[in-house]
């Protein structure tokens, strides 16, 4: 059962803080400061009940139409590929927690939350204590060189739980103090995910080619990415990212990698996909010779790669053999983070990594905000030279420290619901044998496996299109399993899963029915 938890901006922050904001409003308009200090202080409802239970009620409307359509011409300035894409009948006219209503008036279920940018729903009533910070007067843009106090509060907090502390626990000193690689007590601050993985691959390769004419540890050997491969042993399985060198990785622009490889600038090999012995085979290959690894890049659950949840046992044995060859391991969370309790999935997985890229979900989709958590002992790039300018907004930060309130105390719910309907769509891929092989991912990340790219595009075109629920059949990869993804928002209950459930087992009888029709 989600549970509701009433914070103020003073409980957030602080009274010192809020205090200090409360002066300063007053100084600059000639507030009231009884009136500011009531601001600080009012409490607000997380989850109250009306929300609740509107979020039960709507679950029944799903596909209906609620609102008069909007009659609507406009097409923006869009590229080729953004204006094929476009579904304009489904983008949102309003939206609350894990529903929105399209421009064609339905009801839309989130199924993806949004493309994983809201764990909490729409209009999540929590982030109201951000109407309450700008009323108080916190501004939200700040630069590098003055990070406001909430994003250095949230910047501790975020190393806290990365290490499984509370932020009042006293081993988070020594652990901010450390530099040795696997212990996360450094954060960096971006706007975007691409950006947040980037900052780690430049700082792997710091390790092979100076920035600012320091020597480079491993100058004069070859850099060597290693990445998860895809099923045909090529290196599309991954994905981290949209800067040149992050897609070179998973391999776009093969003339521009060509040339690199010819040069022997860097080189990208893949790893089997759950092969413990082929992965220590290829470390010591490439730690050889002219050869060392720059890094070990991976997921956990490969989200745009059919949903593949790697297991524990599989990391823990490559972080060892990653250990021992000095590479250093970038866990990229940019999807899974902020949907578990603990908020981490590398945490429950007892793995050590050297970075950590994490966003999306954390601020809530009210704010752009992306971190790359990482040791101190790979903190290697200038702060103005190598690093964006901006990434550290006072608003957003509080974003992400609401989100982490609510998660914190609803960890049990997250927990059970997530494994109440990755059970649900297990045994409901085990009912349609003719269409489903089983099913991937984990929890809200539950990919159900098809046997035919047309099965699982029929599938979603079914679920999209007649039931108005937002899921996607990825099919854009060579050699990716197909599958239809889902990441439902942390407010659906077991109720609601239910339901939902109900709804892919209506679609997947049309499917098979189809598929049966035209053998």
């Amino acid at each position: 059962m989600i549970q509701n938890i009433r914070r103020s901006l003073t409980d957030l922050l602080g009274a010192e803080y809020t205090a200090a904001v409360g002066r300063a409003r007053a100084a600059l308009t000639g507030e009231s400061p009884e009136a500011l200090r009531a601001v600080a202080d009012e409490k607000v409802d997380f989850y109250p009940e009306a929300f609740a239970r509107r979020q039960e009620e709507l679950m029944g409307d799903i596909g209906h139409s609620l609102a008069p359509a909007f009659a609507d011409t406009e097409d923006g300035a869009p590229t080729h590929s953004y204006r094929a894409a476009q579904h304009s009948f489904a983008a949102p006219l309003g939206g609350l927690g894990a529903f929105r209503i399209g421009e064609d008036g339905r009801l839309y279920f989130a199924g993806k939350s949004e493309h994983y940018q809201i764990p909490l729903g729409h209009d999540f009533p929590g982030y109201s204590l951000i109407e309450n910070a700008k009323r108080l007067g916190i501004p939200n843009a700040t630069h590098n060189n003055t990070r406001g106090f909430i994003t250095r509060t949230l910047e501790r907090r975020l190393i806290a739980a990365a290490n499984g502390l509370q932020p009042t626990d006293p081993a988070l000193d020594r652990i901010l103090s450390q530099k040795e690689p696997g212990v996360l007590n450094t954060v960096i601050n971006l706007e975007t995910g691409s950006l947040a993985v980037e900052a780690a691959l430049k700082m792997m390769l710091s390790r092979f080619y100076t920035i600012d004419g320091a020597p480079a540890q491993y100058a004069g050997r070859v850099p060597v990415f290693i990445v998860m491969a895809d099923n045909a042993g090529g290196v599309t399985g991954n994905y981290h990212g949209t800067t040149v060198l992050a897609q070179t990785l998973r391999g776009l622009w093969p003339d521009f990698y060509t040339a690199v490889q010819k040069n022997e600038l860097y080189k990208v090999v893949s790893v089997p996909i759950k092969d413990s012995g082929a992965f220590a085979e290829t470390m010591r290959r490439w730690n050889e010779g002219k050869y060392k690894t720059a890094g070990f890049c991976h997921e956990i659950v490969l989200m745009n790669y059919g949903g593949i949840r790697l297991s524990e046992e599989y990391l823990q044995a490559a972080y060892k053999v990653c250990r021992a060859t000095d590479t250093p391991v970038l866990c990229d969370e940019i999807q899974s983070c902020a949907w578990y309790d603990g908020l981490f999935l590398f945490r429950k997985y007892g793995l050590t990594p050297d970075f950590v890229s994490v966003g999306k979900g954390f601020p809530g989709g009210v704010y752009p905000a992306s971190k790359i958590l990482t040791s101190a002992a790979f903190d290697s790039l200038s702060q103005f030279g190598a690093l964006v300018t901006n990434g550290q907004e006072e608003l957003a930060s509080l974003a992400y420290l609401v989100t982490m309130e609510f998660i914190g105390a609803n960890g049990a719910h997250i927990e059970a619901a997530g494994r109440y309907y990755h059970e649900q769509v297990r045994a409901l891929a085990q009912k349609y044998p003719q269409v489903c092989t089983g099913v991937e991912g984990d929890a809200h990340m539950t990919a159900l496996c098809f046997d035919s790219v047309d099965d699982a595009v029929d599938f979603c075109t079914r679920m999209n299109r007649d039931r108005c629920v937002d899921i996607s059949a990825q099919t854009y990869k060579p050699n990716c399993p197909p599958v239809a993804l889902t990441k439902l928002p942390l407010i659906t209950t077991e109720t609601m899963a239910g339901r939902l459930v109900a709804l892919f087992d209506s679609a997947l009888a049309e499917t098979a029915a189809q598929k049966g029709a035209a053998l």
